[in-house]
C-alpha cells in the first residue's frame, strides 16, 4: 500500500468501499475475507497519510503511531471481530451473548434517544455517542438489526422505536 500514489490510494479506497456491499451479499467467504483484509490495509494506509481527513483524525496522537501501536490496534480489531462472530453464535436477542456492561451501555444510549427531541439524534451525534459507550460496533448494530429493531435510520437521523422504548423501560428497572 505504501507504494501507491495518493491518487491510486484514493481510487483503490473508493473502489473497495464501492464494491463492499456486493461482496457482502454475493461473494464467497474467501472473497469477503480477502476484501475485508484489503480494505483494512487501504484504510490504514490512508489514515497514516491523511489522518485529519477522517473523523478518526480527531483521535490521532500528535506523533505518528509506532509500529507497536499499529500492531496493537490491528490485534484489537481482529479480536473484536472474532468475539463478534463467537457472540453471534450464542445470542439471538439483544441481551443474548451480551454482558451486564453492554446492557448498561445500551440503556445509556437509548436514554439519550428518549431525552432527545422526538427521540431523534443526528447520525453523527449518535455515532459519536456510540463510540464513547461501546468498544464493539457490532453491539450497536444489533440495536438496528434485531427483530423488532430498537433503533432505526431515517436519512441523516437515528430514531428510537416503540420497541426500543419498551426495551429501555424493561431494562431500566433491573
Amino acid at each position: 500500500m505504501r507504494q501507491l500514489s495518493d491518487e491510486e490510494l484514493e481510487r483503490e479506497c473508493f473502489h473497495a468501499h464501492d464494491t463492499r456491499h456486493w461482496v457482502f451479499l454475493n461473494g464467497s467467504a474467501t472473497q469477503f475475507r480477502t476484501h475485508t483484509e484489503r480494505m483494512l490495509e487501504l484504510e490504514q494506509e490512508y489514515l497514516r497519510r491523511h489522518p485529519q481527513r477522517t473523523w478518526q483524525g480527531v483521535d490521532v496522537p500528535a506523533k505518528a503511531p509506532s509500529r507497536e501501536d499499529h500492531v496493537r490496534d490491528l490485534v484489537a480489531t481482529f479480536s473484536r471481530a472474532i468475539a463478534a462472530v463467537l457472540d453471534d453464535e450464542g445470542g439471538s436477542a439483544i441481551t443474548g451473548g451480551t454482558d451486564r456492561r453492554e446492557v448498561e451501555a445500551q440503556v445509556t444510549l437509548l436514554r439519550h434517544f428518549v431525552e432527545a427531541p422526538e427521540g431523534r439524534l443526528h447520525r453523527l451525534e449518535a455515532r459519536q455517542l456510540a463510540r464513547q459507550l461501546f468498544e464493539d460496533s457490532q453491539v450497536v448494530a444489533r440495536l438496528y438489526r434485531q427483530d423488532p429493531p430498537l433503533l432505526q435510520a431515517e436519512r441523516d437521523v437515528r430514531v428510537i422505536t416503540d420497541a426500543g422504548r419498551a426495551w429501555l423501560q424493561e431494562h431500566s428497572r433491573t
